[in-house]
């Protein structure tokens, strides 16, 4: 038995399967990156808690000599098991290495793919069906949100897809619906761009806000930042039924229909959702970068087509 080994089995270490699927839960915890496992990094205290490590088994360090310069090399164990567990994954292609995913994000993560999602939503016993609504990221996704978000802004912008959509969902379409999604909520800040609400599910799973359509699907509007914006519930209902538009500088306009409803609707409680913001300049809360601000050409056509006047 190797050095090595004598050590994981002298300290009663987790065995490197068990590292491997509780790296790929913790992935999936923390919507589907995780940091390097360098020293001080939160992430490895977390997994060591996980497996209730005691303070010999996070602190043990292997010793070897680098023969080159002649030197002892100190690595801890702990640190050296869950980039053995990590290192497994990536050649099963379950997860991207830090070197692949700082091309995409800038940061030095290990990332989900699809194949790994897929293999912890099996471990946690969530139906696939899920995917569709949580914001765990994969490598697959991210590529789609990074070139959406890069893409240059057009001048002349068609919302419309070429081709028609069809009913049946692929892998692809999967991928391009959710990298749709978190490329929307994430250039939002995960707020309503409406009434700036911001908040998550108590498991930190679920943002309340979505990624609304300007142009919609039903119309053949594009999966596309330029014709997106994030909404809450309420609000993206109400965008969708015509209660109000926006003008080409982002100014909200709502319906003058709302001053025939009697005067219990459109309230919770005292709070009013909407008729506010017929008294007032309001503005679209809008993202940092300009280049994916909504396009005009797919305000224009919500402000013609479903806005009530």
């Amino acid at each position: 038995m190797s050095y090595e080994g004598e050590m994981l089995k002298r300290l009663v270490m987790p065995a490197k399967k068990e590292v491997e699927n509780a790296l790929l839960k913790t992935l999936f915890k923390h919507n589907g990156t995780i940091k390097e496992f360098a020293t001080g990094e939160e992430i490895v205290d977390e997994l060591a808690d996980l497996f209730s490590l005691n303070e010999e088994q996070r602190n043990a360090v292997l010793e070897r000599i680098y023969r080159k310069e002649n030197r002892i090399v100190k690595t801890p164990l702990w640190h050296r098991l869950l980039y053995r567990a990590a290192d497994s994954l990536a050649k099963e292609k379950l997860v991207s290495r830090p070197t692949s995913t700082i091309h995409l994000t800038n940061k030095k993560e290990w990332m989900l793919t699809e194949d790994g999602f897929d293999k912890v939503l099996n471990l946690l016993n969530i139906p696939k069906t899920q995917k569709e609504f949580l914001p765990t990221k994969s490598f697959e996704v991210q590529k789609v949100v990074k070139k959406l978000v890069e893409a240059r802004r057009p001048e002349n912008y068609d919302p419309f897809e070429i081709e028609k959509k069809t009913i049946k969902v692929t892998r692809e379409s999967s991928i391009r619906t959710r990298g749709f999604r978190i490329a929307v909520i994430e250039a939002y800040d995960c707020k309503c761009a409406f009434c700036g609400l911001k908040i998550n599910s108590p498991d930190s799973l679920l943002w309340e806000v979505e990624a609304a359509h300007i142009v919609p699907h039903s119309e053949n509007g594009k999966d596309d930042v330029l014709n997106g914006v994030a909404l809450c519930r309420l609000h993206h209902w109400a965008f969708d039924a015509g209660w109000f538009t926006l003008e080409n500088d982002f100014t909200i306009r709502v319906s003058s229909r709302i001053d025939a409803l009697p005067s219990e609707y459109g309230k919770i409680n005292d709070c009013d959702f909407i008729r506010p913001f017929a008294n007032q300049n309001s503005k679209l809360i809008l993202p940092d970068k300009k280049e994916i601000y909504p396009h005009q050409s797919a305000i224009s056509w919500h402000r013609e087509n479903k806005f009530c006047n």
